[in-house]
């Protein structure tokens, strides 16, 4: 086994202690553990690991996260709640929040849960996998600080503002439709600056309108202002990047008006003189019983059979098949669940760093052999 694979067995116990070390309760570290390392088992690097300290445990000790969640129901209905996070964890926020619109879609046939004051809640396929695993119909977004162009625009002012779909099937993995509003997201971006690779022309937009590709300064401009992401479908109107525009605008405002939270530029998470200050950011969860409509078993049969018609249609000159959403993903658990995750050169060191500071000393990676 390469030396940069780390087994799912020590990676969960490590991140599980590191987190605890930073104050996290331990149940709630479970749950952060498990949203984070879900990433890393499809395959998903920008949103696995590579984030585990500077967007948590950075946060944490930076004091614009609190490493204890209280979870508060502010207004409730049979049917939805609005939830105020107090600036916890995201992905203890986000769980109990899909957890509780399924209770409600369970008895009601659909719930729904705005939240408001929460922090980065990782992948967002991860909660609605929770409902696909229960035979529901998950969806959930989430507002971010702020990265998307409007059409026509050179600021950043929306965030990647993922709207995130899972369906049940009949096979052995969910349809799982979970992509950023944007061309790309930042959390790619950083993975480029990690790996020393340059980001592709077209989708980061200067000041000037021009396109950026040097990933390090993309990263700082991001932060300043000086650039910006481009929408789904690109700049401008040619390649119809105004739909990916009014997709990031529907979940900004699913993400924001329902809970009364903040939007657009109060997301920066950066106060007067430039202190860092809490993100404040607004996630939506819904849930819906297949169960209630022409039954479970049904829903997912008929999802089975689209998703294998597409698979079946006729396939390009020089492509080998044709994908439907979740499958890739299926594919890549298939292959790292009896080995591990590989771990970068920058990730390496970051895992050093944070064992040696919170001397959880039990743990040895294979790359220091």
């Amino acid at each position: 086994m390469s030396k940069n694979i780390v087994d799912w067995k020590t990676l969960t116990s490590f991140v599980e202690d590191a987190f605890v070390a930073v104050g996290i309760p331990r149940k709630d570290a479970e749950i952060c553990t498990d949203v984070l390392l879900e990433s890393d088992r499809r395959g998903i690097e920008s949103h696995g690991v590579n984030r585990f300290k500077p967007i948590y445990i950075d946060r944490i000790e930076a004091g614009i996260q609190n490493p204890v969640t209280k979870f508060e129901i502010i207004r409730e209905t049979p049917t939805t709640a609005v939830v105020d996070g107090h600036d916890g964890m995201g992905q203890v926020i986000g769980y109990k929040a899909m957890r509780l619109a399924m209770d409600k879609a369970k008895k009601y046939g659909m719930g729904m849960v705005a939240v408001r004051n929460s922090c980065h809640y990782g992948i967002a396929g991860y909660y609605t996998t929770m409902c696909t695993q229960e035979g529901m119909i998950g969806i959930t977004g989430t507002n971010a600080r702020p990265s998307i162009a409007p059409t026509f625009g050179v600021e950043n002012m929306l965030g990647t503002n993922p709207l995130t779909f899972g369906f049940p099937t009949d096979e052995p993995f969910p349809f799982v439709l979970d992509c950023a509003t944007s061309i790309t997201q930042r959390g790619k971006i950083e993975y480029f600056a990690r790996i020393g690779k340059p980001t592709p022309e077209g989708m980061v937009i200067g000041r000037d309108g021009k396109a950026k590709t040097d990933s390090d300064q993309i990263l700082i401009d991001l932060t300043t202002g000086q650039a910006a992401l481009a929408p789904l479908g690109g700049i401008g109107e040619d390649l119809a990047g105004y739909k990916g525009y009014g997709y990031a605008t529907v979940v900004e405002i699913l993400s924001a008006a329902l809970q009364q939270g903040a939007f657009l530029r109060a997301l920066t998470g950066i106060g007067e003189g430039g202190k860092k200050v809490p993100f404040h950011l607004g996630h939506f969860f819904i849930a819906i019983d297949t169960e209630a409509f022409m039954g479970a078993d049904a829903f997912r049969k008929t999802t089975g059979d689209i998703l294998r018609e597409l698979r079946g249609s006729t396939i390009a000159p020089g492509e080998e098949r044709i994908y439907t959403a979740g499958e890739k993903e299926w594919e890549v658990w298939q292959q790292r669940k009896d080995t591990g995750v590989p771990i970068n050169a920058a990730v390496q060191k970051e895992f050093i760093a944070v064992r040696d500071k919170y001397n959880l000393k039990q743990y040895k990676f294979p790359w220091e052999d």
